[in-house]
């Protein structure tokens, strides 16, 4: 069949071709299949790339028509949304600059450039001119502009910040999205218009420096989310209420588990409970890692030469705490902020053969980074923490049963907290060292490790460590948040950069690989996220308090010492209290404080060597004998159950 002059054929996902007059656009294309598709088509993927519904179609064209079940819709509607916001904020407050507006995980922000700061008032009013926004139902249309052309525009409007985004970030043509009357700088693609914009709240507001730069000057950022349903938005508002109400930093003051202090930022003070939590969590990774490990400790001072040698001064010093040399007045040494080069010292330090491989190097020093103060965080974002840090030195074909072990350790690691991750495998990135030879070299030998495991893994492309491609585990906690935890990263460079060798069976020396591993990431984030996972009610095994025994009146308290005692003796870590407290007051104080079990003595429990059990899950489960309790605890410790 003859194509007209006036038409072109475009092709759709199940093969099929369809002729449309010559500058159809993908909207007319939807509305000629359909008009409930029409009714539902957010935007296009043209050839695999998303447009706008009005944007025209080329000639040959594979054309998928979006409609809000494609995930991506989803993200396209936050950034109409947050260009809804930067109109609405910029009509209730004349003179507000505008920065940039991206979409971020689970939302969006915009940041704004005004002298006095949003208050919770301010964003109710903006929250409504929005909806105003979105009942005139304004055709959002994409505008390309030449490069010179778009400078001028935002210099007429006056938008500093535009000016430097059309100046750096923009191509010879440059895309400016108008609704109304306002515009912005922006690459899209957006919805059609601002009446397809849903459930949207303004949660927060907060500062920021532009660019992320503590030299440039701080803004005000405006943070919200959108969905498609009322009901997705009010299940996430109820997440975020549950996250706040789960905040590890707020449960680590009521719980009694760790502080700061101005004069240590971003450096944990841990009380005699959470250093338990600490130490509970080191010991069960020495106890996992028994067998094939060799735990070692290095210095946590080293000369500059360490670090020009590994390549961190040159790309990484300003990260780094570094320290004065009383002798040369310079800042010749540094604080380690990691143990791989002192790993690599320390194997240089002896011959191995290729029958001691793999060697396995465990550490739990204390690292250092100087992280920006804004950044600090809580436990999350900390400048000195703890890493169960590992280093495998072996042989090329020993990756793939390594990569194996290490997984199924990291994996089996993370149900004992009942968490689970998904893989992801990421590739060399844009800023890398060593050649396309070693990267070829690192990528296949890892892929096919991961591959030979049989588990599902979601491909990263560019996001690998500079100097090898890794296997990141991102870890689901209850509220279903993602955090990226444990890591198998191969590396190539390091040895050549450090000239580790082994001997082999000819007796000639060979060139190791290298694997960097983690899986807690580091201990102060991993326990913000296990607060946060249990809400700070943690399962007995990893309980700081795992019993308390309340005598009901002053006639138990013998009783309850030997209790207590018998407890301890058993491996539980027990209290007794004391308190003059009438019983009902002393069971609260151990419901707050989240201690799993709470045994209740009074005369019946001392006459007859029973304990009356009270659960902080369950309640009140009776009257038990003492052995028994002690038996059944100890067990579901040893096998560290998750519900005791």
């Amino acid at each position: 069949m003859s194509v007209s002059a006036a038409s072109i054929r475009v092709s759709l996902p199940d093969g099929s071709v369809r002729e449309v007059p010559a500058g159809s656009t993908a909207a007319d294309l939807a509305a000629s299949i359909g008009p409930r598709l029409a009714k539902d088509a957010l935007l296009a993927r043209v050839n695999g790339r998303l447009q706008d519904l009005r944007a025209p179609l080329p000639a040959g064209a594979t054309v998928e028509i979006v409609t809000e079940k494609d995930p991506v819709a989803l993200e396209v509607l936050r950034h109409s949304t947050a260009h809804a916001t930067a109109q609405a904020v910029q009509e209730l407050f004349p003179g507000t600059k505008i920065g940039q507006g991206p979409v971020i995980e689970n939302g969006f922000y915009y940041d704004f450039d005004r002298p006095e700061p949003f208050s919770e008032h301010d964003l109710a009013a903006i929250e409504a001119r929005m909806r105003e926004i979105v009942a005139r139902d304004l055709a959002i249309e994409r505008v390309d502009l030449p490069k010179t052309e778009a400078i001028a525009f935002f210099e007429r409007e006056q938008e500093p910040y535009k000016i430097y985004f059309a100046t750096t970030k923009g191509d010879d043509l440059v895309s400016i999205y108008r609704q109304g009357d306002w515009t912005d700088f922006c690459r899209g693609p957006h919805l059609p218009s601002t009446g397809r914009l849903r459930a949207f709240k303004l949660l927060s507001v907060a500062g920021a420096y532009w660019l992320g730069s503590e030299k440039n000057k701080m803004l005000q950022r405006i943070y919200g989310t959108a969905f498609f349903t009322q009901a997705d938005l009010e299940e996430h508002l109820r997440l975020l209420e549950e996250a706040r109400r789960r905040d590890h930093r707020r449960l680590g003051k009521e719980l009694d588990l760790f502080m700061f202090h101005p004069w240590a930022p971003g450096a944990a003070f841990w009380t005699e409970r959470g250093t338990v939590l600490v130490n509970v969590l080191n010991e069960t990774m020495r106890e996992l890692q028994r067998e094939g490990y060799r735990e070692i400790k290095t210095p946590l001072l080293y000369n500059r030469q360490l670090w020009e040698l590994s390549g961190h001064w040159g790309k990484y010093r300003e990260n780094m705490f570094l320290v004065l040399d009383s002798e040369t007045g310079e800042h010749d040494f540094s604080l380690k902020p990691m143990n791989c080069p002192s790993h690599y010292l320390y194997f240089n330090s002896k011959t191995h053969s290729y029958r001691e491989l793999p060697i396995r190097y465990t550490t739990y020093d204390v690292l250092h980074r100087n992280e920006v103060s804004g950044a600090l965080s809580g436990l999350t974002r900390v400048r000195q923490f703890q890493q169960d840090d590992c280093h495998i030195f072996l042989r090329e074909d020993q990756i793939e049963g390594e990569v194996a072990r290490l997984t199924r350790f990291i994996l089996d690691y993370y149900a004992l907290f009942g968490l689970q991750a998904s893989l992801k495998f990421a590739t060399r990135p844009a800023t890398r060292i060593g050649d396309d030879t070693m990267w070829d070299r690192a990528e296949s030998a890892l892929r096919a490790a991961l591959e030979a495991t049989g588990l599902p893994y979601e491909l990263k492309p560019g996001d690998g460590a500079f100097y090898g491609p890794k296997v990141d585990f991102d870890v689901a906690d209850s509220l279903g948040r993602k955090w990226q935890l444990g890591t198998i990263q191969l590396d190539y460079a390091a040895p050549e950069r450090f000239d580790l060798s082994y001997v082999g069976q000819d007796n000639a020396p060979h060139r190791p690989v290298v694997i960097h591993r983690a899986v807690n990431g580091s201990f102060e984030r991993f326990i913000a996220i296990l607060i946060e996972h249990f809400a700070g009610a943690f399962p007995l095994w990893l309980a700081p308090e795992q019993v308390r025994v309340l005598p009901i009146t002053d006639r138990a308290l013998e009783y309850g010492e030997r209790v207590r005692a018998a407890c301890a003796a058993t491996g539980l870590r027990v209290t007794l209290d004391e308190r003059g407290e009438k019983i009902g007051a002393k069971i609260r104080d151990a419901q707050l404080q989240k201690v799993p079990y709470m045994l209740v003595l009074g005369d019946r429990e001392a006459a007859a060597g029973t304990v009356a059990v009270r659960s902080r899950k369950g309640g009140d489960l009776g009257a038990i004998p003492l052995q028994d309790f002690l038996d059944r605890a100890a067990e579901d410790v040893r096998r560290r159950s998750q519900d005791a």
